[in-house]
């Protein structure tokens, strides 16, 4: 049974864990324990070896508003170095999410903002109903974007970011899809489906080449070419002797569907 959370709901089947965000009544916007939680929910679905996939949401009419601008007001009267490691310890929460070594699908609906819009891309995956509203608002409140301004830039580019981030403007679904920002958006009758579709595409896949082909990715961003390559040789090597690796061979050479079993 997966545990419990005051702040997001977690349930698990066939493989997929389903996180949401279970804050309706402020839409889904984060506090300091709702972070927190999201660290502990990390640990725990990075230990859960049956778990293949994670499909991240919203409770409610939203995905998120993003953090709660009453958590910051809170802090306007503390030292300079305490919010330099509170932030920093809120920043990690997010951190440990997006280098969780599975594969995981953002599923975006009405308000996806801020704080919230970077959750989002710190999943692998996003999918948004044509009715999702997405902003980065924190300049027009005298913030600048707290939790990982690289995570928009490296997906939308320098130019695009500055345009998002400087503006705070708001923008639509397929503005966001133009941006990188999404990778489809479907009409919201059909979001539900759309995302489980590529969960179970997921699914018929090695889930440990899948999760270290994405530690390759996100690691080897910040690389160079040899530093990169070298940490594909070391993700192989572990690879090797591994049962899926085995399996995805002999299902090819003997021209039959593969069977992994997470090994």
């Amino acid at each position: 049974m997966a545990p419990e959370y005051q702040n997001w709901l977690l349930s698990e089947e066939a493989h997929v864990a389903t996180l949401t965000l279970n804050r309706p009544q402020v839409s889904n916007s984060f506090d300091t324990q709702t972070l927190y939680e999201l660290r502990d929910v990390t640990a725990h679905l990075g230990k859960q070896k049956h778990i293949w996939a994670v499909i991240v949401q919203g409770q409610g009419k939203h995905f998120s508003m993003g953090m709660d601008v009453s958590v910051i007001q809170e802090r306007l009267d503390q030292p300079e170095q305490d919010n330099r490691e509170y932030l920093l310890g809120l920043q990690q929460c997010l951190d440990g999410f997006e280098a969780l070594e599975k594969p995981t699908i953002a599923k975006l609906h009405g308000f996806c903002i801020g704080g919230g819009l970077i959750l989002a891309l710190c999943c692998d995956f996003r999918i948004a109903s044509q009715r999702t509203i997405f902003s980065l608002p924190e300049v027009k409140l005298g913030m600048a974007v707290i939790m990982g301004t690289q995570r928009i830039t490296r997906v939308a580019g320098v130019a695009t970011t500055k345009e998002l981030v400087l503006l705070g403007k708001r923008f639509n679904a397929r503005d966001a899809q133009a941006y990188g920002l999404v990778n489809s958006v479907v009409p919201p009758e059909e979001l539900d489906a759309a995302v489980a579709a590529l969960a179970d595409k997921l699914l018929k896949l090695p889930p440990r080449t899948v999760g270290i082909a994405k530690c390759i990715i996100n690691e080897g961003y910040n690389l160079s070419m040899r530093e990169s390559q070298d940490l594909e040789i070391d993700a192989q090597a572990e690879l090797l002797h591994s049962p899926d690796f085995r399996e995805g061979l002999a299902s090819h050479l003997e021209k039959r569907p593969p069977h992994f079993i997470g090994e």
